[in-house]
This record gives structure tokens, C-alpha cells and sequence, in this order.
């Protein structure tokens, strides 16, 4: 798929997107890369272990989070941007914004795709830039906002709610002139839904294959996991892993993580074991 000036290549090996949050209360690593170097070197650090795209953002998106405003916002993730296209990477960079201001200053520094928790249904804007500047979209689905998603979220049918909702909000996009081909689609674990309904989504991800568009995932550290597990943020690794195997067989083309390392790791078995097709084509 093409997100401005550089190919996203969906061909069967999953690409893994390796999280930057520069935000001093994201709910996993808030506060660690408040700085541009200390973000560049992460990020350096995310490419050598196996990130295949770089996702940027300046306001959390944590259940209860409040937004910021958008020049705080912009001071936090334009530096880094700015830095990270003069490093020359050759992976593209994804901005994780809710406001159209955001993403399009983001993509003038260097960003290719515009990773919207809200689907472009935010901003009104949102789809016009990404439209304008042939950028890339994530639409995800989000049920409410960060701060009252997860107030006992209901669904008559989780997955069908969820499903006719991108379906809905894929063709809006088409209409606002956003080409196919340049749509992601991410159901939105965690956001707005209980871990029973997180549950229910990863079970019948591969239904989400019908609408014939890539898809994302993000399980990363998040709380169901540490629910299930019993285990603090920083102990989820292995639940993210499992999750993250799962999703691949269920039709995951993207995963996005923070422990990109381990992840990518166990990524490249799942890929030979399930993507490989033939014994002769695994180079060994």
C-alpha cells in the first residue's frame, strides 16, 4: 500500500510498529522519551530489533487521559519527526493523532500515515488532510473517548458493532477521496471495550478479513492481559507475545508493540511456521 512517497509492503510477512509515545503519562512508558535524543535513540533501538514502522504520539490515549492542546502536542512529537526523517530510516512514520492540525504538520516534517484512534470522525478536517497529502490511515474503533470509554462499555454484538462501524467508516474515507489501498484497519482492543469483549474480537478476528483491508492489532501491555495474568504493565511480554501469535494466524498484517525486541523475535517464527508455505522457500 502507499503512504505518500514510501511503500508499505503487505506480502505475507507481518510488519511489526514499534510504539514512541513522547508523553509524560502514556499508561505504559509515559515520561521515558520526553526527550528528542532519548526518543531517537529508541527509536534507532526499535528499527534494530525488527520495527518496520514507527508510530509517534504526543497525547495519551490511556483510559480516563484528557487531551492536550495542540501546540503542546506539536512541540512534543515535531522535533522528533523532524529528527527521525533526517536519520534517514527508510521505514515510514506514523502519527497518532486525534486533530487535523496535528497530522498535517506531522506529514509536512515527514510522517506518512496518520494513526486516528477516532477513524477521521474526530476532526472534521481529518479526512480532507489525509486526502490532500496522500497520506496513509489507521482507522480504528473506538467506543467513546479516552477519558469515558471504559465506563461499562455495551455491545448488543461486539464484533458486528465493530465491523459495521470500519465498514461504514472505510467508505466515508473512500468518498472523502482517500484511495483503498491506503487504509489500515485496527477493531481497537482496549478501547471502549470490557476484557470479555476484547476476548470476543481476538476470537473472531479473521472475520475482519471480509472488508479486504490490512489489519492492525494492538494488545501491547494492555490491561486485559494484566487481568488475565495477574501481572503489572511491565510484566505483560509474554501475554503481548501470545496475543500477538494469535492475531497473525487470525489475519494480522500489523502488530504494534512497545517490547519490539521480543515481539519481533517471536514474530519471525509465527511467519515461518504459518506464512511459509513451502519448506524450500524458508531460508535457513
Amino acid at each position: 500500500m502507499k503512504c505518500r512517497d514510501i511503500d508499505l509492503v503487505i506480502d505475507g510477512t507481518t510488519h511489526i510498529m514499534g510504539v514512541l509515545n513522547v508523553t509524560p503519562d502514556s499508561f505504559s512508558d509515559g515520561g521515558a522519551y520526553l526527550e528528542v535524543d532519548s526518543a531517537i535513540v529508541h527509536a534507532r533501538s526499535m528499527v534494530a530489533d525488527g520495527a518496520t514502522i514507527l508510530d509517534i504520539g504526543g497525547e495519551s490515549s490511556r483510559p480516563g487521559a484528557e487531551p492536550v492542546p495542540i501546540d503542546v502536542e506539536l512541540n512534543r512529537v515535531l522535533p522528533v519527526i523532524r529528527a527521525l526523517k533526517s536519520e534517514q530510516l527508510d521505514i515510514p512514520i506514523s502519527i497518532d493523532t486525534t486533530k487535523a492540525e496535528v497530522a498535517q504538520k506531522a506529514l509536512e516534517a515527514g510522517a506518512h500515515i496518520i494513526n486516528d484512534i477516532t477513524a477521521l470522525q474526530g476532526d472534521s478536517a481529518m479526512a480532507d488532510v489525509a486526502a490532500e497529502m496522500d497520506a496513509g490511515v489507521i482507522l480504528m474503533h473506538m467506543k467513546g473517548t479516552p477519558r469515558t470509554m471504559q465506563q461499562s462499555p455495551f455491545y448488543g454484538d461486539v464484533v458486528k458493532n465493530i465491523y459495521d462501524n470500519l465498514e461504514n467508516w472505510i467508505d466515508r474515507s473512500v468518498d472523502k477521496g482517500i484511495e483503498p489501498n491506503r487504509i489500515i484497519i485496527d477493531p481497537g482492543i482496549g478501547f471502549g471495550k470490557t476484557t470479555e469483549q476484547n476476548i470476543q474480537i481476538l476470537k473472531k478476528l479473521s472475520v475482519f478479513k471480509q472488508l479486504n483491508r490490512p489489519i492492525l492489532i494492538g494488545t501491547s501491555r494492555k490491561s486485559f492481559i494484566g487481568k488475565l495474568l495477574d501481572l503489572p504493565v511491565t510484566d505483560r511480554v509474554e501475554g503481548t507475545i501470545a496475543t500477538v501469535c494469535w492475531s497473525i494466524v487470525q489475519g494480522a498484517d500489523i502488530v504494534r508493540v512497545h517490547d519490539v525486541k521480543a515481539v519481533s523475535r517471536a514474530v519471525k517464527m509465527i511467519d515461518v511456521l504459518y506464512r511459509t508455505k513451502e519448506c524450500e522457500s524458508i531460508n535457513l
